[in-house]
């Protein structure tokens, strides 16, 4: 009785800690319906919540070249922005930022991204990021209620 105790306590133990190589992570979660991301977007605060979910991702292709947003995703030219929201810069695993971003010591929202969009090497110099901007103010709202629906943000 004592050995079953001990090797269930040891499995469950186990079972917490990091997977080993090869062994497959969890299954990402089941994309949202419309219904749903609408439902998200409304509960975004002002003016996020007003957003144009169709316009923030016909403005994130502008990002798709070097960014992705699905759990688990890929980093690439630029780091996977799943979670984004909520992370502090500089800090996603097995990305190697610029010193700037990885000293930015804020953590990141809508109104740190909205300037970023706006004018990265403006916002931060220094960054590597050679995207030169989104200048309209309606297209970076629409951006950001896209992000926040699509990368787990919980408002």
């Amino acid at each position: 009785m004592r050995a079953t105790a001990l090797i269930v306590g040891l499995s469950l133990l186990t079972a917490c800690g990091p997977k080993p190589p090869g062994e497959a992570a969890a299954p990402p979660p089941p994309e949202a319906t419309p219904a749903e991301k609408q439902a998200l977007l409304a509960a975004l605060p002002a003016p996020y919540n007003t957003g144009d979910l169709k316009n923030g991702e016909m403005r994130f292709a502008l990002c798709r070249s070097c960014h992705t947003i699905a759990p688990g995703g890929a980093n690439m030219t630029g780091p996977n922005l799943y979670g984004v929201f909520g992370r502090k810069a500089g800090t996603h695993p097995d990305f190697n930022y610029s010193q700037v971003v990885k000293a930015a010591g804020f953590t990141w929202d809508a109104e740190h991204l909205d300037k970023w969009l706006a004018d990265p090497r403006g916002f931060m110099p220094g960054t590597k990021m050679s995207f030169a901007g989104l200048r309209d103010e309606k297209d970076r709202v629409d951006l950001i209620a896209y992000l926040k629906v699509e990368t787990g943000y919980a408002p």
